[in-house]
């Protein structure tokens, strides 16, 4: 990020030389961003990561429809559900067992006149279990019925094709860290000539769409990663090597009696680089604590693996026990050797804990 910048460091709202270099590297980040998502650069407004797009969504879409509610699904992400019941009354929309959100349930909202929402979310993909939702048909749908649509794509940019430009979505909240970017920087991506109430004022900056001094380094490793992804065949490139691996992780769980796969069963349905299991005769804490010490990191939907200390709400909505699952991602720094760690770590495991149990 400091090469991106070349030593500039000053303030980009400003016309003296170092201010004007600090834009310049702001705006080629905007243009990397809006390439990779198939933007116009002036439809990228930069933020401090996904839940700040989020709630800017939010907040812009219920300050131009007051007093109406949002329809939103309980697999939704947490920034998402509580950004959504801060601003209005919420209405559920339901999915299937693969966390799936029914597009007829979101008709069902659209066509009600008592219950005409100012806004639906609608996931691009699943962050807990990888489902890719219906967001394209979801969106038409929302559009022929004239209402705002927040589409959050953060789980799904750099690992799946997004072109924004032909999805036609008012809102998407997109974070840079997901796909190897640096943490602490997101952008919000506003249709073409669409009104929108900032969430953030006192300043012009971002087109007057979102106050504050930009945060120069972050958006600069936002472009740069952002960058690395755009060209023929580089995301289907990283794509496939995630699918390949998180292939291998699954093939070594699946040795061991007693475990499932959580989400769509056929990998087309699903983010590559990511994976959800169900881990039956052991309560998944243990194993998240027992892989940590064979040097292998994963993650849970239990109450213990939770920040909040409640269980994964997504799972609860699609009917699974999150107090035995476990979920496997792989990243840009994942290496081959690391699946070897855990096709090694995993059985010994489980087999421990359940022996313990016995």
């Amino acid at each position: 990020m400091i090469a991106e910048l070349d030593g500039a460091f000053g303030d980009p709202g400003r016309v003296h030389e170092e201010g004007r270099a600090v834009r310049g590297r702001i705006e080629a980040a905007r243009e990397q961003v809006a390439a990779l998502l198939g933007v116009r650069p002036r439809q990228v407004v930069f933020t401090s990561g996904g839940t700040e797009a989020i709630h800017a969504a939010v907040f812009g879409a219920t300050r131009a429809a007051p007093g109406r509610p949002i329809a939103c699904a309980a697999v939704e992400h947490s920034a998402v559900r509580d950004a959504s019941v801060r601003m209005a009354p919420v209405l559920d929309l339901a999915v299937d067992r693969a966390g799936r959100i029914d597009p007829d349930a979101v008709s069902a909202v659209l066509s009600d006149p008592d219950r005409r929402p100012a806004l639906v979310h609608c996931q691009w993909a699943n962050h807990e279990v990888g489902t890719i939702q219906p967001v394209g048909e979801i969106v038409t749908r929302c559009r022929e019925a004239g209402v705002a649509v927040h589409v959050d794509a953060c789980a799904a940019v750099g690992r799946v094709p997004v072109d924004l430009g032909a999805l036609g979505a008012d809102l998407v909240s997109v974070s840079a860290h997901k796909f190897g970017g640096p943490a602490g920087a997101g952008a919000l991506v506003i249709a073409t000539g669409r009104r929108f109430e900032p969430l953030l004022v006192g300043g012009q900056q971002e087109r007057a769409r979102r106050a504050g001094l930009e945060n120069a380094p972050a958006i600069a490793g936002f472009g740069a990663a952002a960058g690395t992804l755009v060209g023929p065949g580089r995301l289907a490139e990283e794509s496939d090597r995630a699918r390949r691996q998180v292939a291998g992780l699954l093939g070594a769980a699946r040795q061991v009696e007693g475990v499932e796969l959580v989400g769509d069963p056929e990998p087309a349905g699903r983010l590559p680089h990511l994976v959800c299991l169900g881990v039956a005769g052991v309560e998944a804490e243990p194993v998240v604590v027992g892989l940590d010490r064979a040097g292998v990191a994963v993650h849970s939907g239990s109450a213990c693996s939770s920040e909040t200390l409640e269980p994964s709400p997504v799972l609860a909505a699609m009917g699974v026990d999150p107090e035995h699952s476990l979920r496997l991602s792989v990243g840009w720094s994942t290496t081959d050797e690391d699946v070897s760690a855990f096709a090694s770590a995993f059985a010994p495991v489980v087999a421990g804990l359940r022996a313990l149990r016995a």
